[in-house]
């Protein structure tokens, strides 16, 4: 078993290898080349390496890995990634796949971490004297099997019902939603744009993170989705309130799940109306009608309307191997003690000052 380290801005040059890979173990879209290749133009680091492993003349492993302080690397997982740059044959422990990448890496490397692991991919792998697994967020998915109806009819009877008096108000004022989801090459620059005017007219715009059609996120979606579109795997939903773009999901596709990668809708929309929940209804009976499905994949921390909508929800996991047995027993020891110092602040801590009316009042 050997590896072999080149720039990480040399991906195009092994994007094949990788695909193969891909195919082999996760198949996972989110680690298809179309999606990684503009990632690593968009948020790579220079200082990062395209890791190789071959044994028996196949390939094995490969993966993005980027320093991360002193000792330590990571794969490489930029927040428009819901999954690391990582793959390994499912065959072989990463105890045996990481002790000589570590030794591979540049400089003294103490610790290699591959975060954000989804176990609907790729088991958890049992803790070691070297290596060990962290809990990370809890994502959730809805199965696309059996009829739209018992589905739905499944569903709290809180949410079917605001929804349909949702329905009921719009059909009354006059209001004709519709959705409209878009897959050509050519519509993604145009979609991207569209989705940066509603996000950028919100709260992300104030903090500086919104999708912008000049900016490095912008441009990473277009590439992406232009990608995905010439191969027939991306899908831009919008949702229209008469001409009034409301809503919209910017989706990518592959191994039989559709993924949602963001989502945004108009904020001026009254708080009495929920386009975004009602374009999921729309999405989810054109799902269930024509199974090209297995799952519609959400991603990212589960919240409160997640659980709205599904009751299958998984933990997602970090995984960190240490070049010797002493180094994770002082993490762990690390970590427990800056545990209990968190707990004996909450416990200590001055009581909070009554809240004026002011401060009671909510915005909506």
């Amino acid at each position: 078993m050997k590896w072999h380290l080149y720039p990480a801005g040399a991906f195009g040059q092994h994007a094949d290898a990788w695909r193969r890979l891909n195919a082999l173990t996760t198949r996972s879209p989110l680690l298809e080349p179309e999606f990684v290749q503009p990632l690593l133009a968009e948020f790579g680091d220079p200082r990062g390496r395209l890791a190789v492993c071959e044994a028996d003349g196949d390939i094995v492993a490969m993966g993005i890995l980027v320093p991360r302080g002193r000792g330590v690397w990571e794969a490489l997982q930029p927040s428009q990634a819901p999954i690391g740059l990582w793959l390994h044959r499912a065959g072989i422990p990463l105890d045996r796949l990481l002790p000589p990448l570590t030794r591979k890496l540049p400089g003294l490397a103490l610790m290699v971490g591959l975060k954000q692991r989804d176990p609907q991919l790729e088991p958890r792998p049992a803790d070691s004297a070297v290596t060990g697994t962290l809990d990370y967020i809890r994502t959730a998915h809805v199965p696309i099997a059996g009829s739209f109806e018992d589905y739905w009819n499944a569903r709290g009877k809180n949410l079917r019902s605001n929804l349909k008096k949702q329905r009921a108000r719009l059909q009354k004022d006059g209001i004709a939603p519709r959705m409209q989801i878009d897959r050509l090459p050519e519509q993604m620059a145009a979609a991207v744009a569209d989705y940066g005017r509603l996000e950028s007219a919100g709260w992300k715009a104030q903090l500086g993170t919104a999708v912008h059609p000049d900016n490095d996120q912008g441009r990473f979606y277009t590439a992406m989705l232009e990608g995905f579109a010439r191969r027939g795997q991306a899908a831009v939903y919008r949702y229209w309130f008469d001409d009034r773009l409301v809503a919209m999901d910017l989706c990518i596709e592959g191994d039989g799940a559709l993924i949602v990668l963001k989502t945004t809708y108009d904020e001026s929309v009254p708080a009495s109306l929920s386009p975004t929940l009602l374009m999921r209804e729309e999405c989810c009976q054109r799902l269930f009608e024509e199974k090209q499905y297995a799952r519609l994949e959400f991603y990212g921390k589960v919240m409160e309307w997640h659980t709205r909508w599904t009751d299958e929800i998984r933990t997602m996991y970090h995984v960190n191997h240490y070049r010797w047995p002493v180094l994770r027993q002082l993490h762990a020891a690390a970590g427990e003690r800056a545990a209990m110092v968190q707990r004996l602040r909450g416990r200590f801590a001055a009581p909070a000052p009554v809240a004026t009316r002011q401060q009671t009042s909510t915005t909506e």
